[in-house]
Parts: structure tokens; C-alpha cells; sequence
């Protein structure tokens, strides 16, 4: 491997770096990216505040890490919700102009012929709504499963008392089938697509009413409309009598809302307030979930409500389980077979118990998961194509490739696990089974994802092959504007689906696959363990791996060259040094954050077009993290004035922008801007014009020269940057180093400002856990046999 393919001269005399010379590979930790000399740079001021990374924070035996994990340390929500930054502040004035500084997206405008992101949240609504009629038709008590005591038989109590025994069993699909009936191709709109609508807009009354409460209490009167749509009818009254409320807005933090109560309630307002007690038990819930879990141990939550001055957490957790807030668990744990009885025991052990609260909009979602993905494997898969024709297909098919084909014919449901090679195989199992008679379908996270899949099928299934086989975004086949379309039950009109980039589906998302499968087709889950998990919540694809509940097929099928060499190693836990010929793998050493923003807008508008062949515009930069010296904020800034200079007259932007536009929460989706008017912002993402409104911009919009690995997964370029400085060292993991590096097709440059952290981040700092009730639930579902 080879330092930077070509020094420029804009390299400056003296800089570190600024020579190209070969990597000595007697240096410690000698890899692919850190055999480098040491450097004499101090740290920068802290990117561990800004990485994304702790999108994967995780309570462990520490609670308070469950409920700080996403709120105080690197935007991992924002980082894929929108572009508004929401970092901590020292003061309550800070943190509410922080709050305040989201826009509240409300359209006043007639909204437009729904698009693929609208239909996606209104999918989500219907979705949601359906669970919640599904919860209240069921009367059946909570089923303990074992004798409890203490703390946990008491919030037991509380929701058998409160809630009249009706746990929230999800059981959808239980009715018989109905015979599918095809149903036509959605329609195509070519035109150009709004950005979906925001929120209802609440009544002018409503929201002038809740305006006064925030203006009495000290709280920015920006949060009214917000305030208004979440509370609904008599939303201030139900404020000023519990000003904890405030807590259900994004980005306001439990201080912020404890000044807001003192205000508004004088000496009646104290720490020990039940009202307060329930609003922070439930805003550590949300926090956690955005660290990725869907429910937590009672004694991690108890710990963090310690933390958070909340004097007596039992109690406090037993009135938000009476008030319906949130909902408790009890998962059997596995354990060993119990040791024999001792003479004279009168009483068998009791199995051990972990007992978990959630919020209700995840707990329904997993169970729900659970249901679907239980009937996709226990209905028999439609039978097109007898057992010889499938062995044929299989015997044709290279070595993973058949094992995969054989694993679909006899199951509903297979996991796939690989690296990019691996595309390959599902795309010969798709062209297999579509030869065989099955209506096929695959669904990628990104545009990008798609147009290499498709670009992998066989040329029978290029642009010519038949109806009934595509590949569209995930996100596009929920919601009607791709894929082959529903029949009269809602289901889609399918007998075969493979999901890819499967590590990126949260409890959300994967059980509204999983719900609108027909039944007896087939569910491939394909994807590399390697990468980052989900933004939201859950982490499904991991936990059926764990689970061992259906066939996993290991691709054998390594990625190419010294890039996917060098990914291997690091899956594994190492940081091997690669000889690279072409310049496949280059690393550029760098003092300061200072000096890699510089040395990276160097590559990326030199050194790489020039001696690479690779384009600007077709290179992606990924740094760890939003804020900081050399974060996406600062290297976009530096980019645009390099390749698109420019006054940002349109919210910031000018035509011919890289963006980064966030539709929903989770989904980051690359592009550029073509114009701005009356109407908005015009964007083109991936081929495809779309207008977002101008109130809309500042939310859902932000520059694309440079993304967060989590934006950017799922994706590839033919060529990365990935900048580490040294204050990024705390958050660079296993998965990170992984999913960044992986990125890159053809070239990757590694701006390198972490010395040693680099190394012993690939070999030491795996996947922090996520607390997920998945593997519990599906034990049920899985017959003895199996």
C-alpha cells in the first residue's frame, strides 16, 4: 500500500504528509491504515461528543449509558432525521434554543399527489393504528410465565390492576387465508414528487393557547405548534397541569423541562413529582430506543432515574406502568437443565426471569415481528416447480449460490450472510426461482443498493425480464410508489422476497415486511453481520443469526482485491497491511483536524481524479461524526467552497450541491440541487426529480460531500475518503471501521490522525449490545423439530 496517490501543490511546505512515500512496515500496529509514523499532534476538541456512533449506546450494567446514549453524545438520531443540530448545553436558554431550532414541518399548502416517502409515513400510520385496534380486542390476562417477588411482582401488579390484565399480543395474520388475487402495477409518476407533508396542522386557537403556557413558563413559543399536534384537544390546559410534557418534544431535555415547571408551578414543583417521575421514565425509554433498544432491564432504568434526581425510580416506574405509559415484561431466560432436587424439597425452582420495560410502540412492533416472521416459517412455501426442477436450478448455480437455492426450496424464511460478492448469489437465486414460476422481488435500503443489485441480475432479468420480478428500495415497496403491488387483502403480490442490506432493518420496518407477506411465500434475509446495525430501534437480522430459528447460508464468495482483503481481516478483528499495486489503499498521516480537512478536500478535488481517473462527484467522504473540527459540518463547508463556491442563497444551498436529504427518520438518500422557487428546494436523487418545501429544507436537508458511515451504509462509491482525527478515537468500533472502509469500490484514501486507537478499535471495541426481545419471542414460533 502507497501513502497519497499524488501530492498536489497545494501541499504546504513542511506539512506532515504532504510526501508520498511508502508505509515502513516495521511500524507498530502496521496495517492497512496505521502503519504510519507517529505523529506529534495533540487530540482535537472531542468528535466522542459528535459520533455517530453512539447510536449504539447501550445501558449495560450502567443505566445511565441506556438514556444518554443517543441524547449527549454523537447525534445519532439527527444524523439520519435531518439536518438540525441537537448537541447538549450547560444552560436551559442553550438547550431550548436547540429544541427550538426544529423546524416543526408543518404544510400549510394543499399537499400534493402522495409520494414515495408520504405513502411511506401514512403506511406507518395505518400500521400503527391497526396494532392499536388489534391490542384493545384483546382481553386475555398477562401470562406470568414464573413466580416473581419484590420489585418486579410489584410493577406486575400495578399493570394487571391498572390495565385490566390485557397484554398487547400481537396476532395479526391468524385468520385463514384468502386466495391472492394479482393485483396491476402501481402507477408511475414521472413528474416531479413533493417531499412528504409534515404533521396536521393544529387549530390556530389550539396553538396560540399553547404558546401562552410556553411564553409563561420561560419556554421558546416556537414549540407551540409541535406541542399542540402531540397533546391534541385542550393541549395547554393538559400542559400547564403537567409541564413535564414538555419532555415529549425532540431535543428538550429533562433540566430544561424541570425550569419550565418551576416556572409555571412554583412550590408545588419538586423532584419527587409523580408527573415528573413518569415523564423522564419515558423520556429515558425514547432516548434508549434511539441507542437501539426496545426495552430495558428494570435495573438499568431504575439506575438512570437515580441519575436523573428522580428520588424514589420504583416508584416512578409503577405510576407510568399504571398510567398505561409504558408496558413490563417478563422473558424466561436460558439457562442449563436445573440441578437435581435435594431430599425433601417440597417446592421446584422457579426458572429465572428478566423482567424489561418498554414503550408500547416497540413492544407491539417485536411481537408483531415475531407473529409474521412465525408464519412465514410454519406455512408451507408454494410449491412452482418440483424438488427435481429446484435441484437443477441448484446444480447450475455456483457452490454458495446452490446452497441457497436448496435452502429456499424447503423453507420460508433463510438468512444470507456475505459481503458485497455475495449479491451475486441472491441474484442467481432470484433468476433461478423466477425460471421455476415464483413471482420474485428484491428491495434494497438505498437507490444506490438497487442500481448495483440490478446491475448484478442476469441479463434475462435486465431491463427486459418479465413482470413479476424487480428490485425497488424498501421503503418504496411498503409503500405502494414500487414493487409489484397488493392484492385485495393488502398482501404483496408475490412468492418470493429478498431483502439486502437485511442488518439495516429495525423491529419497525421488518415487521411490516414480514406482515405483508402472503402466505407461503418466501423471505430471504441477505446481508453482511460485519456492518453497522439499524438507526431505529432493534436489531433484527443479528438476533435471528443468534436465534438459530431458520437455515443460514455463509457466502463463500470473497470480496475482490486488496479493498476486500483488507475488510475480511478486519471482520475478523484485524488490521492486516495489504500490498496494493493500484493504489487501491493509500493512507494520508495528518497532525491535527486542522490539516485533515485540508489534506481531504486536497484528495478529493485533486489527487484522486487526477491519479485515479475517479471524478469528484463520484467520491464520497465519511468521517465519524457531525460536529467537531473535521465532522461533516466543517469538511462540507470545505468542500463546497472548493468544488461548488458559492453564496448558499436558497437556504444555504446552490445549484449543483452535493445533498444529503432525510425523508424520514433512518433514511438518508444522496443527490444534488438543481434549482430553488416558490415551491421549494428542487432536488435530483438518483435520477428522480423532488421538491422539498422551503419550511421543509433546513429539517430534512443538509450538504452531501461528506456523510456519517450510518448515512452512507448500504451504499458504495467508486471511491471513499474516510477521515479520522484525533478526536475521533473514542468512537471508531469494529462495525465502523468496517462499514466506512467498506465503501470505497475501487480506491480508498484513510486520512489518518488516530495513531494506535485505529488497531485497537478493529481488535478490541466490537457492537455495543442492544436489549431486544425478539429471540424470546420467537422461541414459540419455532416447532420442536426445528
Amino acid at each position: 500500500m502507497t501513502t497519497e496517490p499524488e501530492t498536489t501543490d497545494e501541499a504546504e511546505p513542511g506539512q506532515p504528509g504532504a510526501g508520498a512515500g511508502e508505509v515502513e512496515p516495521g511500524q507498530p500496529g502496521a496495517g492497512a491504515v496505521d502503519g504510519v509514523p507517529e505523529t506529534e499532534g495533540t487530540p482535537g476538541s472531542g468528535v466522542a461528543g459528535d459520533a455517530e456512533s453512539s447510536a449504539e449506546s447501550t445501558p449495560g450494567s450502567e443505566a445511565a449509558g441506556a438514556a444518554e446514549g443517543s441524547a449527549d453524545a454523537a447525534e445519532p438520531s439527527e444524523a439520519e432525521a435531518g439536518p438540525a443540530a441537537r448537541g447538549d448545553s450547560a444552560t436551559p436558554s442553550e438547550s431550548y434554543a436547540e429544541a427550538a431550532a426544529e423546524p416543526e414541518s408543518v404544510d400549510q399548502d394543499e399537499a400534493p399527489k402522495p409520494t414515495e416517502a408520504e405513502a411511506e409515513l401514512a403506511a406507518q400510520r395505518v400500521e400503527r393504528e391497526r396494532i392499536e385496534r388489534r391490542k384493545a380486542e384483546k382481553q386475555a390476562p398477562v401470562e406470568a410465565g414464573a413466580k416473581l417477588s419484590g420489585t418486579a411482582a410489584d410493577l406486575l401488579a400495578a399493570v394487571r390492576a391498572v390495565e385490566s390484565g390485557a397484554k398487547p399480543v400481537a396476532s395479526a395474520f391468524s385468520e385463514p387465508p384468502v386466495p391472492r388475487r394479482p393485483a396491476p402495477e402501481p402507477e408511475r409518476r414521472p413528474e416531479p414528487v413533493a417531499a412528504p407533508a409534515g404533521p396536521a396542522v393544529p387549530a390556530a386557537g389550539a396553538v396560540a393557547g399553547v404558546r401562552a403556557v410556553l411564553t409563561e413558563g420561560g419556554a421558546p413559543d416556537t414549540l407551540a405548534p409541535q406541542l399542540a399536534a402531540l397533546l391534541g384537544d385542550g393541549a395547554d390546559q393538559r400542559l400547564r397541569e403537567d409541564p413535564w410534557q414538555l419532555l415529549r418534544v425532540s431535543g428538550v431535555r429533562p433540566e430544561q423541562a424541570d425550569g419550565f415547571a418551576r416556572a409555571l408551578l412554583g412550590a408545588e414543583c419538586g423532584p419527587d413529582d409523580e408527573r415528573r417521575g413518569r415523564a423522564v421514565t419515558v423520556w429515558l425509554l425514547e432516548q434508549a430506543a434511539l441507542a437501539g433498544h426496545t426495552a430495558l432491564e428494570v435495573a438499568a432504568l431504575t439506575t438512570a432515574l437515580a441519575q436523573r434526581a428522580v428520588p424514589d425510580p420504583d416508584t416512578a416506574v409503577q405510576s407510568a406502568l399504571a398510567e398505561g405509559e409504558v408496558l413490563v415484561f417478563q422473558d424466561a431466560l436460558d439457562t442449563a437443565a436445573p440441578a437435581p432436587e435435594a431430599e425433601g424439597d417440597e417446592e421446584r425452582a422457579e426458572p429465572p426471569v428478566r423482567v424489561l420495560i418498554g414503550l408500547e410502540r416497540y413492544a407491539l412492533a417485536e411481537e408483531s415481528l415475531a407473529d409474521a416472521l412465525g408464519r412465514v416459517m410454519n406455512s408451507v412455501p408454494k410449491e412452482d416447480g418440483s424438488a427435481a426442477d429446484w435441484e437443477r436450478a441448484a446444480a447450475s448455480a455456483g457452490r454458495s449460490a446452490a446452497e441457497l437455492i436448496r435452502a429456499v426450496a424447503g423453507h420460508g424464511l433463510v438468512l444470507h450472510t456475505g459481503g458485497d460478492a455475495s449479491r451475486a448469489e441472491a441474484a442467481e437465486l432470484l433468476s433461478a426461482a423466477h425460471g421455476l414460476g415464483l413471482r420474485t422481488w428484491a428491495a434494497a435500503h438505498s437507490r444506490i443498493g438497487c442500481d448495483r443489485f440490478t446491475a448484478r441480475l442476469a441479463p434475462s432479468d435486465g431491463p427486459q425480464r418479465e413482470p413479476g420480478t424487480g428490485v425497488s428500495t424498501v421503503a418504496g415497496l411498503l409503500s405502494g410508489t414500487e414493487g409489484p403491488g397488493r392484492d385485495a387483502d393488502g398482501a404483496l403480490v408475490l412468492d418470493l422476497l429478498v431483502v439486502l442490506d437485511a442488518p439495516q432493518l429495525d423491529v419497525e420496518t421488518a415487521a411490516m415486511l414480514a406482515e405483508s407477506l402472503p402466505d407461503g411465500a418466501r423471505l430471504v434475509l441477505s446481508g453482511d453481520p460485519g456492518v453497522l446495525w439499524s438507526a431505529g430501534p432493534g436489531r433484527v437480522f443479528a438476533d435471528l443469526l443468534a436465534a438459530r430459528v431458520c437455515p443460514g447460508i455463509a457466502s463463500r464468495t470473497p470480496d475482490p482485491g486488496p479493498i476486500g482483503e483488507l475488510i475480511s481481516g478486519i471482520g475478523v478483528g484485524e488490521l492486516n497491511q495489504v500490498e496494493a499495486p493500484g493504489k487501491e489503499v493509500v493512507i494520508v498521516p495528518v497532525r491535527d483536524a486542522g490539516e485533515a480537512v485540508h489534506r481531504t478536500v486536497q484528495l478529493v478535488a485533486d489527487s484522486v481524479p487526477r491519479a485515479l481517473g475517479v471524478p469528484a462527484e463520484q467520491t464520497q467522504v465519511i468521517t465519524p461524526g457531525h460536529g467537531g473540527a473535521a465532522g461533516t459540518r466543517a469538511l462540507n463547508a470545505a468542500l463546497k467552497e472548493r468544488l461548488n463556491p458559492g453564496p448558499g442563497r436558497f437556504g444555504g444551498f446552490d445549484p449543483g450541491d452535493r445533498i444529503a436529504y432525510s425523508p424520514a427518520p433512518g433514511r438518508t438518500l444522496p443527490g444534488r440541487v438543481v434549482k430553488a422557487d416558490a415551491d421549494g428546494l428542487h432536488l435530483e436523487i438518483s435520477g428522480a426529480p423532488v421538491v422539498v418545501p422551503k419550511e421543509r429544507v433546513e429539517q430534512s436537508v443538509r450538504h452531501g460531500w461528506a456523510l456519517t458511515a450510518h448515512q452512507a451504509v448500504g451504499s458504495r462509491w467508486p471511491a471513499a475518503v474516510v477521515v479520522l482525527p484525533g478526536d475521533a478515537a473514542q468512537a471508531l468500533t469494529r462495525p465502523w471501521v468496517y462499514t466506512a472502509f467498506g465503501l470505497a469500490e475501487r480506491h480508498l484514501s484513510v486520512v489518518h490522525g488516530v495513531e494506535q486507537a485505529l488497531p485497537r478499535a478493529v481488535a478490541e471495541v466490537t457492537a455495543k449490545p442492544r436489549t431486544t426481545r425478539l429471540p424470546v419471542l420467537l422461541r414459540p414460533q419455532v416447532p420442536a423439530a426445528g
